[in-house]
């Protein structure tokens, strides 16, 4: 599974990257975690706010720092 957090690394993109993290290693999966900093590739997702959770190349949250609850039922 690719995770990729889209942000400049903000706080809120810290905390979303490591609840990710920790949900994916809570929940036993093999993934990728890949940080997206460049707005370039940022833009190309369509995301206007970030932080922004990405699976798979699929957009499945934006402009909000999940909790680790809220990222697990999005990786399950």
């Amino acid at each position: 599974m690719k995770i990729e957090i889209l942000g400049t690394g903000c706080p809120k993109c810290k905390k979303l990257s490591e609840s990710t993290e920790e949900a994916a290693k809570s929940l036993g999966i093999e993934y990728e975690l890949v940080k997206v900093t460049d707005i370039n590739q940022i833009m190309k997702y369509g995301v206007m706010m970030t932080p922004a959770l990405v699976i798979n190349g699929s957009v499945k949250s934006a402009g909000k720092a999940l909790s680790v609850d809220d990222i697990k039922k999005l990786l399950a």
